[in-house]
């Protein structure tokens, strides 16, 4: 019977041991996890300060660009015909 006791015992440890590995990696995964969370959470932040940032910078330059359109309409479409022309000769290579 002490040998039954013994073996007993032995399991009881070992089940014992094994839940507190469980335990603490259980733990140690919901803080990984909290911190996962709080990184994916500052990022997306970040992501959308800067699409604000540029879609500011884009309103500017296109109406910095209007603006000289309006102020030099030739020179404008000169432009635009030289730009055209440029991107057909590329085009035909």
């Amino acid at each position: 019977m002490s040998e039954q006791n013994g073996r007993r015992d032995t399991s009881e440890q070992f089940a014992r041991h094994a839940h507190e590995a469980v335990d603490r990696v259980a733990d140690e995964a919901g803080r990984a996890e909290e911190r996962v969370r709080q990184a994916g959470a500052g990022a997306d932040e970040k992501v959308r300060e800067k699409a604000e940032h540029g879609k500011e910078q884009a309103d500017r330059l296109l109406a910095a660009v209007g603006t000289y359109v309006r102020d030099n309409p030739m020179t404008a479409v000169g432009l635009a015909f030289a730009a055209g022309a440029f991107y057909a000769s590329l085009r035909r290579r």
